[in-house]
Protein backbone atom coordinates (compact mmCIF):
# COMPACT_ATOMS: atom_id res chain seq x y z
CA UNK A 1 0.00 0.00 0.00
CA UNK A 2 1.16 3.62 -0.86
CA UNK A 3 2.04 6.21 1.54
CA UNK A 4 -1.33 7.87 3.49
CA UNK A 5 0.25 10.79 1.68
CA UNK A 6 0.14 9.22 -1.63
CA UNK A 7 -2.73 7.64 -3.57
CA UNK A 8 -1.84 5.02 -6.63
CA UNK A 9 -2.27 7.37 -9.57
CA UNK A 10 -0.29 9.93 -7.58
CA UNK A 11 2.82 7.07 -7.65
CA UNK A 12 1.69 6.31 -11.60
CA UNK A 13 1.77 10.24 -12.53
CA UNK A 14 4.95 10.54 -10.53
CA UNK A 15 6.13 7.88 -13.56
CA UNK A 16 4.27 8.96 -16.35
CA UNK A 17 5.19 12.80 -15.82
CA UNK A 18 8.04 13.03 -13.77
CA UNK A 19 6.43 15.56 -11.26
CA UNK A 20 3.67 15.32 -8.50
CA UNK A 21 2.59 17.51 -5.89
CA UNK A 22 2.61 15.83 -2.50
CA UNK A 23 0.62 17.90 0.03
CA UNK A 24 1.78 18.20 3.62
CA UNK A 25 5.07 16.26 3.25
CA UNK A 26 7.24 18.32 5.69
CA UNK A 27 4.20 20.16 7.55
CA UNK A 28 4.91 18.77 11.04
CA UNK A 29 8.23 20.02 10.41
CA UNK A 30 8.34 23.86 8.82
CA UNK A 31 9.58 25.44 11.75
CA UNK A 32 12.30 23.53 12.53
CA UNK A 33 13.36 24.18 8.92
CA UNK A 34 12.69 27.87 8.99
CA UNK A 35 14.72 27.65 11.96
CA UNK A 36 17.50 25.57 9.63
CA UNK A 37 17.05 27.84 6.97
CA UNK A 38 18.03 30.93 9.38
CA UNK A 39 21.27 28.91 10.28
CA UNK A 40 22.37 28.50 6.76
CA UNK A 41 22.08 31.94 5.89
CA UNK A 42 23.80 33.13 8.98
CA UNK A 43 26.57 30.62 8.16
CA UNK A 44 26.82 29.72 4.95
CA UNK A 45 28.32 27.31 3.41
CA UNK A 46 31.57 27.53 0.59
CA UNK A 47 29.08 26.60 -2.31
CA UNK A 48 26.68 28.94 -1.13
CA UNK A 49 26.08 31.21 -4.13
CA UNK A 50 24.15 34.89 -4.32
CA UNK A 51 22.45 34.78 -7.83
CA UNK A 52 21.64 37.81 -8.87
CA UNK A 53 23.92 40.42 -10.97
CA UNK A 54 24.54 44.32 -10.35
CA UNK A 55 21.61 46.36 -10.48
CA UNK A 56 18.61 43.55 -9.88
CA UNK A 57 16.50 43.85 -7.23
CA UNK A 58 15.92 41.67 -4.32
CA UNK A 59 18.23 38.91 -3.13
CA UNK A 60 18.03 35.30 -4.31
CA UNK A 61 19.85 33.35 -2.53
CA UNK A 62 21.25 29.56 -2.64
CA UNK A 63 22.95 26.67 -0.68
CA UNK A 64 23.26 23.04 -0.81
CA UNK A 65 25.10 20.12 1.22
CA UNK A 66 24.59 21.39 4.50
CA UNK A 67 22.58 18.59 6.80
CA UNK A 68 25.59 17.17 8.58
CA UNK A 69 26.71 20.52 10.14
CA UNK A 70 22.79 21.90 10.45
CA UNK A 71 20.84 19.53 12.67
CA UNK A 72 17.53 20.97 11.58
CA UNK A 73 17.82 19.75 8.37
CA UNK A 74 19.34 16.42 9.51
CA UNK A 75 16.32 15.62 11.85
CA UNK A 76 13.54 16.34 9.19
CA UNK A 77 15.53 14.14 6.82
CA UNK A 78 15.78 11.54 9.54
CA UNK A 79 12.20 12.06 10.97
CA UNK A 80 10.05 13.14 8.45
CA UNK A 81 7.99 10.71 6.35
CA UNK A 82 10.24 11.57 2.88
CA UNK A 83 12.08 8.45 2.62
CA UNK A 84 8.90 6.51 2.89
CA UNK A 85 7.11 9.00 0.49
CA UNK A 86 10.58 8.41 -2.14
CA UNK A 87 10.15 5.12 -1.87
CA UNK A 88 6.85 4.72 -3.37
CA UNK A 89 7.11 6.72 -5.98
CA UNK A 90 10.59 5.84 -7.41
CA UNK A 91 9.17 2.36 -6.95
CA UNK A 92 12.34 1.48 -5.12
CA UNK A 93 13.51 -0.63 -2.47
CA UNK A 94 16.31 1.29 -1.21
CA UNK A 95 16.02 4.99 -0.27
CA UNK A 96 19.85 6.97 -0.23
CA UNK A 97 20.08 10.18 0.75
CA UNK A 98 21.96 12.60 -1.93
CA UNK A 99 21.81 16.22 -0.99
CA UNK A 100 19.65 19.02 0.13
CA UNK A 101 18.98 22.13 -1.05
CA UNK A 102 18.11 25.77 0.33
CA UNK A 103 16.53 28.41 -2.34
CA UNK A 104 15.74 31.77 -0.69
CA UNK A 105 13.92 34.61 -2.89
CA UNK A 106 13.32 37.91 -0.54
CA UNK A 107 10.89 40.45 -2.05
CA UNK A 108 10.79 41.62 -4.87
CA UNK A 109 13.76 39.38 -6.37
CA UNK A 110 11.68 39.44 -9.71
CA UNK A 111 14.55 36.99 -11.34
CA UNK A 112 13.37 33.41 -12.32
CA UNK A 113 15.18 30.53 -11.91
CA UNK A 114 16.43 29.40 -14.92
CA UNK A 115 14.74 26.27 -17.46
CA UNK A 116 17.53 23.42 -16.09
CA UNK A 117 16.89 19.73 -15.43
CA UNK A 118 19.75 18.72 -12.56
CA UNK A 119 20.56 15.16 -13.70
CA UNK A 120 23.28 16.49 -15.88
CA UNK A 121 24.67 18.62 -13.00
CA UNK A 122 25.09 15.79 -11.13
CA UNK A 123 27.42 13.08 -11.15
CA UNK A 124 24.86 10.09 -10.40
CA UNK A 125 22.72 8.51 -13.74
CA UNK A 126 19.52 6.59 -12.68
CA UNK A 127 15.84 6.61 -13.45
CA UNK A 128 15.05 5.94 -9.71
CA UNK A 129 15.49 9.68 -8.15
CA UNK A 130 13.03 11.96 -6.62
CA UNK A 131 13.73 15.91 -5.70
CA UNK A 132 11.49 17.31 -2.95
CA UNK A 133 10.73 20.92 -3.49
CA UNK A 134 8.86 22.48 -0.31
CA UNK A 135 8.22 26.10 -0.07
CA UNK A 136 8.00 27.23 4.24
CA UNK A 137 5.66 30.06 2.81
CA UNK A 138 2.26 30.34 1.28
CA UNK A 139 3.35 29.97 -2.49
CA UNK A 140 1.28 31.76 -5.06
CA UNK A 141 3.29 33.98 -7.67
CA UNK A 142 6.58 31.84 -6.94
CA UNK A 143 6.04 28.71 -7.67
CA UNK A 144 7.95 26.15 -8.82
CA UNK A 145 7.17 25.52 -12.85
CA UNK A 146 7.83 21.67 -14.30
CA UNK A 147 7.51 20.20 -17.49
CA UNK A 148 5.70 17.37 -17.38
CA UNK A 149 6.71 14.05 -19.32
CA UNK A 150 10.90 16.19 -19.97
CA UNK A 151 12.31 13.12 -17.61
CA UNK A 152 11.70 11.07 -20.71
CA UNK A 153 12.89 12.91 -23.47
CA UNK A 154 15.86 11.33 -25.40
CA UNK A 155 18.67 14.00 -25.23
CA UNK A 156 19.60 15.84 -21.78
CA UNK A 157 18.83 19.48 -21.44
CA UNK A 158 22.15 21.61 -21.51
CA UNK A 159 23.67 22.74 -18.09
CA UNK A 160 24.54 26.17 -18.16
CA UNK A 161 26.11 28.64 -15.31
CA UNK A 162 23.23 30.29 -13.10
CA UNK A 163 24.57 33.90 -13.86
CA UNK A 164 27.42 33.63 -16.57
CA UNK A 165 25.10 31.86 -18.75
CA UNK A 166 27.77 29.73 -20.39
CA UNK A 167 27.94 25.82 -20.45
CA UNK A 168 28.97 23.99 -17.60
CA UNK A 169 30.49 21.26 -19.58
CA UNK A 170 32.38 21.19 -22.47
CA UNK A 171 30.51 18.58 -24.75
CA UNK A 172 27.85 20.79 -25.87
CA UNK A 173 26.52 18.60 -28.59
CA UNK A 174 26.15 16.29 -26.27
CA UNK A 175 22.70 18.12 -24.98
CA UNK A 176 20.15 20.01 -26.52
CA UNK A 177 18.94 23.45 -26.23
CA UNK A 178 17.73 24.92 -23.32
CA UNK A 179 13.87 25.14 -24.54
CA UNK A 180 11.67 27.76 -23.91
CA UNK A 181 8.30 25.96 -22.56
CA UNK A 182 5.88 29.04 -22.10
CA UNK A 183 6.90 29.95 -26.40
CA UNK A 184 6.45 26.29 -26.92
CA UNK A 185 3.57 25.10 -25.54
CA UNK A 186 4.63 22.76 -22.87
CA UNK A 187 3.04 20.86 -20.20
CA UNK A 188 3.90 22.80 -17.62
CA UNK A 189 2.55 21.97 -14.09
CA UNK A 190 2.80 24.95 -11.23
CA UNK A 191 1.30 24.63 -7.87
CA UNK A 192 -0.46 26.81 -5.48
CA UNK A 193 1.17 25.49 -2.43
CA UNK A 194 1.32 25.63 1.70
CA UNK A 195 4.11 25.81 3.97
CA UNK A 196 5.21 21.77 4.17
CA UNK A 197 3.84 21.03 0.90
CA UNK A 198 6.27 19.27 -1.43
CA UNK A 199 6.19 19.12 -5.49
CA UNK A 200 7.94 15.78 -5.87
CA UNK A 201 10.18 15.48 -9.47
CA UNK A 202 13.25 13.23 -11.33
CA UNK A 203 16.46 14.66 -11.04
CA UNK A 204 15.60 14.57 -15.86
CA UNK A 205 12.33 16.71 -15.20
CA UNK A 206 12.57 20.10 -16.83
CA UNK A 207 11.71 23.00 -14.08
CA UNK A 208 12.62 26.51 -13.29
CA UNK A 209 10.83 28.93 -10.72
CA UNK A 210 9.13 32.50 -11.17
CA UNK A 211 10.18 35.39 -9.91
CA UNK A 212 9.13 37.01 -6.23
CA UNK A 213 7.28 40.06 -6.84
CA UNK A 214 5.41 39.70 -3.83
CA UNK A 215 5.62 41.49 -0.33
CA UNK A 216 6.54 38.34 1.71
CA UNK A 217 9.83 35.52 1.90
CA UNK A 218 9.76 32.72 -0.27
CA UNK A 219 12.34 30.07 1.35
CA UNK A 220 12.22 26.59 -0.04
CA UNK A 221 13.51 23.64 0.91
CA UNK A 222 14.95 20.78 -1.15
CA UNK A 223 15.75 17.19 -0.74
CA UNK A 224 17.54 14.80 -3.22
CA UNK A 225 17.00 11.04 -3.06
CA UNK A 226 17.83 8.13 -4.93
CA UNK A 227 17.23 4.79 -4.99
CA UNK A 228 18.28 1.44 -6.31
CA UNK A 229 19.62 2.20 -9.55
CA UNK A 230 21.34 4.99 -8.70
CA UNK A 231 25.23 4.85 -9.85
CA UNK A 232 27.97 7.20 -9.77
CA UNK A 233 28.68 8.31 -13.55
CA UNK A 234 31.95 10.43 -14.56
CA UNK A 235 31.38 14.25 -16.32
CA UNK A 236 33.61 15.88 -18.21
CA UNK A 237 34.30 18.31 -15.79
CA UNK A 238 33.54 19.44 -12.07
CA UNK A 239 29.87 18.47 -11.03
CA UNK A 240 27.59 20.46 -9.19
CA UNK A 241 27.80 19.54 -6.23
CA UNK A 242 31.25 18.62 -6.53
CA UNK A 243 32.05 16.42 -3.37
CA UNK A 244 35.57 16.58 -3.72
CA UNK A 245 37.28 13.33 -2.85
CA UNK A 246 34.81 11.41 -3.25
CA UNK A 247 36.81 8.06 -4.74
CA UNK A 248 34.51 6.50 -6.09
CA UNK A 249 34.38 4.24 -9.88
CA UNK A 250 31.90 4.49 -12.98
CA UNK A 251 28.96 2.12 -11.96
CA UNK A 252 29.63 2.15 -8.44
CA UNK A 253 26.49 2.71 -6.18
CA UNK A 254 27.01 5.83 -3.86
CA UNK A 255 29.34 5.36 -0.85
CA UNK A 256 27.09 4.70 1.87
CA UNK A 257 29.90 6.49 4.75
CA UNK A 258 28.89 9.83 2.68
CA UNK A 259 25.38 9.28 0.72
CA UNK A 260 23.52 7.43 3.78
CA UNK A 261 20.68 4.45 3.36
CA UNK A 262 17.35 6.46 5.30
CA UNK A 263 15.07 2.89 3.99
CA UNK A 264 16.00 -0.22 3.35
CA UNK A 265 12.93 -2.49 2.00
CA UNK A 266 14.94 -5.61 0.82
CA UNK A 267 14.51 -7.74 3.69
CA UNK A 268 10.53 -6.96 3.56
Amino acid sequence: MPHPLLSQSDIDAFQRDGVVLVKGLFKNHVETLRKGIERNMAEPSEYAAENLKPGEGGRFFDDYCNWTRIPEFEEVIRTSPAAEVAADLMRSKTVQMFHDHVLVKEPGTSKPTPWHQDGPYYFVEGQQAVSFWSPLDQVREAALRCVAGSHLWPKPVLPTRWLAETSFYPNEDDYMSVPDPDAEGMDIREYAMEPGDAVAFNYMTLHGARGNTSTTRRRAFSLRLVGDDARYVERPGRTSPPFPGHDMSPGQRLREDWFPTLLDRRAV
